[in-house]
């Protein structure tokens, strides 16, 4: 297969949906010579926060001097973007390669009798299986979904796991209380592993806790053993004061936007800190500096145009539109807001427009490129109960060009909702490249 023909390969595999489970991807890797049993990870999990944290931890691994996989989902603009070494996504043509290779194998698999593999988890055996050829000295894994049943799980081992927090999300899969998702949620935690966390919610915490307990695994809590103080929260990063096993660095800077940058921030500090003191990790304090001032993750509290404001920003969930109205109202200061909202159906569609569009003057309503986008203009019912300034658009493209044209200078256009539509929105200003633009 080419490329193109490996990416409709994968695309006929959405069909299969999501499945959780274990076994087709330990049956997949067996037949792959078990190249996650020959690498050292970081896992990241938790609902939200673990693709900034993921990219922090590889960052400050990469400034360290050593050779970096980094593994996340999903991507914005190429397949390509989820598995990366050194910050260098993989190439076309190696995709291409793998897939051909892996075609057989899954056939094989089906004719004897096991399920169809998913899309994600013949894209997590892609990763494990390039990532196996090029050695690095450590991958950095995000997990998909929930943890105990999500196909990253399948590494035996990890460095340090992260759980950022626990939240509600994907509810269909992981059950409607913390509680249940904490159970999955903490299911990565490994036998006499290094943890640590950034959940608040007492009923996750006694889970997590209790899951340690069990499996006699070392558990670093932010607000007990790992903390931070907040020194400068500005449309051009952050700064701390980080404090956690027995280090101190003051004046942190963080590029990333957004008080909740910060909190990511003190987990991949703590992440890199734990495996220091349980794994024998070298990393000085300019490693930490360094990889952190160059960590970039597009596509959350993104701002792509000065006048009239642009930010573009994947709050998919309820905790992630919290977390962007409070960045929207301490970091920007702007005269009225436009609300380009699309939001996938199964997600908490009617609490995310009750937290954002209270804010907003004028609501644009769009649909995310998905199969999951569902009956989308639903949700310009919800946003009706806030302002009578609510359009129906399906593009994504004409959202962009309404927004514009309805914005003044001092005005501040925020797209959010769902990350396939955040992929678009930022593909429509990169086609552009008009001068004003800050993508390129």
């Amino acid at each position: 297969m080419n490329y193109s023909e490996a990416l409709e390969f994968l695309c006929q595999l959405t069909k299969f949906g999501i499945n959780p489970g274990l076994s087709r991807i330990e049956e997949l890797l067996r037949r792959l010579g078990d190249p996650h049993r020959r690498l050292r990870f970081f896992h990241i999990g938790g609902t939200n926060g673990k693709g900034s944290v993921a990219a922090m931890v590889a960052a400050v691994l990469q400034a360290a001097g050593y050779r970096v996989g980094l593994f996340t989902s999903p991507h914005l603009h190429s397949y390509t973007e989820r598995i990366r070494l050194n910050g260098q996504a993989i190439k076309e043509e190696e995709v291409a390669y793998i897939l051909t290779h892996l075609r057989p194998i899954l056939e094989d698999m089906v004719e004897k009798g096991y399920e169809p593999p998913t899309e994600f988890e013949v894209t997590t055996a892609l990763a494990l299986y390039y990532f196996g050829e090029v050695k690095p000295d450590y991958v950095v894994l995000e997990v998909g979904l929930g943890g105990s049943l999500d196909s990253t799980n399948i590494i035996p081992t990890s460095e340090v796991t992260v759980i950022t927090n626990v939240g509600l999300d994907h509810m269909d899969y992981l059950g409607p209380t913390v509680v249940e998702i904490a159970q999955q949620k903490a299911g990565i935690i490994k036998q006499e592993g290094v943890v640590v966390t950034g959940a608040d919610k007492p009923e996750a915490l006694e889970v997590i806790e209790r899951t340690c307990q069990q499996r006699k695994a070392f558990l670093y809590r932010l607000g007990r053993d790992i903390r931070f103080k907040e020194l400068i929260v500005s449309p051009q990063g952050g700064e701390m004061d980080w404090e956690g096993l027995g280090q101190r660095y003051r004046k942190l800077k963080i590029p990333l936007l957004g008080r909740h940058q910060l909190v990511n921030a003190s987990l991949a500090v703590a992440a890199i800190e734990a495996a220091r003191c349980h794994r024998g990790l070298v990393v000085g304090e300019h490693h930490i500096r360094e990889g952190m001032a160059k960590v970039s993750w597009p596509g959350r509290l993104e701002v792509v145009r000065r006048r009239p404001l642009v930010v573009l920003d994947g709050a998919h969930n309820y905790d992630g539109a919290l977390a962007l109205k409070q960045a929207l109202q301490e970091l920007f200061s702007y005269r009225h807001l436009i609300l380009v909202l699309g939001i996938l159906a199964d997600k908490e569609r009617e609490k995310i427009t009750g937290v954002l569009a209270p804010l907003a003057e004028r609501v644009i309503v769009t649909r995310p490129d998905s199969l999951r986008a569902g009956d989308w203009e639903k949700i310009a019912l919800y946003a009706r109960r806030f302002t009578s300034r609510v359009e129906v658009v399906r593009d994504i493209s004409r959202a962009m060009e309404i927004a514009l044209g309805l914005a003044e200078p001092e005005d501040l256009i925020c797209v959010t909702g769902s990350l396939y539509m955040i992929a678009d929105a930022r593909k429509w200003f990169l086609e552009r490249k008009k001068e004003d633009f800050l993508i390129r």
